[in-house]
């Protein structure tokens, strides 16, 4: 059987020597391909400088280059959001796409926060906590509490586990997710989307975990799985969108 395919959504800065770049994370696309996916580069379709161009000065896409993002997304059976520093309206045009396809979406860090501003006016504010949230040096950061009664708990069957952390902005809550996770310090730490099989997002990235915690394993693969029963689905019958 092939491997489904993950279509990554590439991010946005600027080297080192002041050029524009669009990258991943080696840690996402190895931890796709440990646990049994095929990772997809999905690119930003315009030509410009992403790194310079406000969120709110991005240009409205063609209608050729929302044919072009559609192609993509037809060879994807699950999507993954990474972490990272700035999105663009591209990011939320491919989750609004993703959604209608009722792909397989996992969203980590800003991905999460990308999933909890859709359809909602765009909010997003620094953490002012005791616990440190940005730790780039530690394994685990700080304990996360997760709710019994959600697709989280059911994949890592635990209350409470120890999660590492990145990022420095909270999300906040949107009616269409459930908030099925926190931190200590009330930090929205995972969300779930209601009414879908798997649309998820975790504030913590468990890609960078998966050689090392049992937990993390345990979410990477359920979202591999879930893109198998994607694919297998998908072959037996044509989507449209």
């Amino acid at each position: 059987m092939k491997k489904p395919i993950i279509g990554i959504m590439m991010r946005t800065d600027i080297s080192k020597d002041n050029r524009s770049i669009q990258y991943i994370y080696d840690t996402a696309r190895s931890a796709i391909i440990e646990c049994g996916g095929e990772p997809l580069l999905l690119c930003p379709p315009k030509n410009l400088d992403y790194s310079k161009t406000k969120f709110d000065e991005y240009p409205d896409f063609t209608n050729e280059e929302i044919k072009n993002i559609n192609f993509w997304l037809d060879m994807c059976d699950g999507l993954f959001l990474p972490g990272g520093n700035k999105y663009s309206k591209y990011d939320c045009l491919v989750f609004e796409l993703a959604l209608k396809r009722d792909l397989p979406i996992l969203g980590v860090c800003l991905g999460m926060q990308i999933m909890s501003n859709y359809k909602k006016e765009f909010k997003l504010e620094k953490i002012n906590s005791s616990i440190n949230h940005y730790d780039t040096n530690k394994k685990y950061c700080h304990q996360v509490k997760i709710k019994k009664d959600s697709l989280l708990y059911k994949i890592i069957d635990k209350e409470q586990i120890e999660v590492n952390s990145y990022h420095k902005i909270q999300a906040f809550p949107n009616n269409l997710f459930d908030i099925v996770a926190v931190a200590p310090d009330g930090v929205i730490e995972a969300i779930q989307m209601k009414e879908k099989k798997f649309v998820l997002g975790v504030q913590w990235h468990p890609e960078k975990m998966v050689e090392y915690d049992k937990d993390a394993l345990k979410l990477m693969n359920y979202f591999i799985n879930e893109a198998i029963i994607y694919k297998e689905d998908k072959d037996k019958k044509v989507i449209r969108v």
